[in-house]
């Protein structure tokens, strides 16, 4: 063994001692700072992945959108198009646009999709989402609506709202009279996610149609693809296809601003923490330069014994570098520890504060989401073990200057 890394490891752990207290405070320093990351950064990409699918689940990985209503031209375009592809799995029309829905005058201004149900279940599991009435009661004449919404308005399954469109004021300007349309509410969702749970309604397409005098023209198509399949180069080939106005746009595109926002707050938190590890570093620099005045005489003797200023100064860093693994390895040991239980931890803190119902209502989850990337944790691991490997370069600097004459003569 390279006798540098004998000598580290021998002032780090002294043979028939216990773990001195500045290796032992150094690293766990390192190692609740390595816990801390790994955690916080888990638990948002939990965030990001859930609402990755939930957008998956409600509109498809790609979308193909137009500038203007799809006619039967564009939408055999549009056909030709998907057909070329071998990834995609089914697609489905859909018109969407913006209503006023009234109950017993109580108003609300909610989003409208309208979809062909036997073509869209294809593309998107709804069903899974229902919590009240049935996807398969919808027709021309009913609604399904958002869980948030129909508890804001008071409505139940069977009630009868009236619907309001744009049409109606376009109606008017030639003196026209369009009135509401009352339509059955068949159904009550809830997606998990607070947008679209307090401010969307589900229509069939040819009722969305009416309400906006599109003939029978759509907006775009929901696309599904092969499990696997990469969005990106998908839309990119049937982009190549369409005529000029319409666009696939995969689901990252198609929400860009919101994943954005997710991205920066994900990128701040990761970076904020990274001086929990910086601090920690520090930590191990005062403890280092502690054993530098400490062991002043020790190392005068390796130098007169002939010991380079480089070995000597490797013996630092090298003890720098040996915190941090075992900081990171009891970091990552403690880090998945408490994801493996964060659940029973937000319940526990939950029922110690507010309450479980009030967290839930107030924070919109009961189950604390968390997905980690393989790539964040060797970020992670990279980040402190490198950042405790240079906490040893002042040290080791130090060490490195101590003439060994005068560290000799020193008491």
């Amino acid at each position: 063994m390279f006798w540098p890394i004998y000598l580290a490891l021998k002032q780090l752990f002294p043979s028939g001692r216990r773990l001195p207290f500045f290796t032992l405070i150094s690293v766990m320093g390192v190692g609740l700072g390595v816990a801390l990351m790994l955690v916080s950064t888990s638990v948002m990409g939990g965030f990001g992945h859930q609402i990755r699918q939930m957008i998956i689940d409600t509109q498809g990985e790609i979308q193909i959108r137009s500038s203007a209503p799809i006619g039967a031209p564009v939408a055999a375009a549009v056909a030709a198009a998907l057909a070329k592809s071998p990834e995609v799995t089914a697609s489905a029309p859909y018109a969407a646009g913006v209503v006023m829905i009234e109950y017993q005058g109580r108003p609300a201004f909610p989003s409208v999709q309208g979809f062909d149900y036997e073509r869209m279940k294809q593309v998107i599991p709804l069903d899974r989402y229902i919590t009240a009435g049935s996807l398969a009661d919808l027709d021309d004449d009913s609604v399904i609506l958002s869980s948030i919404l129909a508890n804001m308005l008071g409505v139940t399954v069977g009630d009868n709202v009236s619907l309001y469109t744009p049409l109606m004021m376009e109606r008017m300007k030639n003196n026209e009279v369009l009135l509401p349309r009352t339509a059955r509410v068949a159904g009550i969702f809830h997606i998990g996610h607070q947008q679209l749970d307090s401010s969307t309604v589900l229509c069939s397409l040819r009722l969305m149609q009416d309400l906006y005098g599109l003939g029978r023209t759509v907006h775009g198509y929901s696309v599904r693809l092969e499990p696997g399949a990469d969005p990106d180069a998908v839309a990119a080939r049937i982009n190549a296809s369409l005529p000029s106005g319409t666009r696939a746009l995969t689901w990252f595109e198609a929400n860009a601003d919101f994943q954005a926002v997710i991205a920066f707050e994900r990128n701040m938190i990761f970076f904020l923490l990274t001086f929990i590890i910086v601090v920690a570093a520090f930590s191990i620099t005062s403890s280092l330069l502690v054993t530098v005045v400490r062991k002043t005489r020790e190392i005068g003797l390796l130098g007169a014994m002939g010991g380079k200023a480089r070995h000597v100064a490797a013996c630092f860093c090298a003890q720098g570098m040996l915190i941090g693994l075992g900081g990171t390895v009891a970091g990552m040991a403690l880090g998945f520890g408490l994801l493996h239980y964060r659940n029973a931890i937000v319940q526990l803190i939950a029922g110690a504060t507010m309450g479980r119902d009030v967290f839930e209502k107030f924070y919109q989850f009961s189950n604390l989401p968390a997905y980690t990337e393989t790539k964040d944790v060797i970020i992670i691991i990279v980040f402190s073990v490198l950042a405790s490997t240079l906490a040893g370069l002042i040290p080791a600097w130090r060490a490195a200057r101590l003439k060994p004459v005068e560290a000799l003569r020193s008491e």
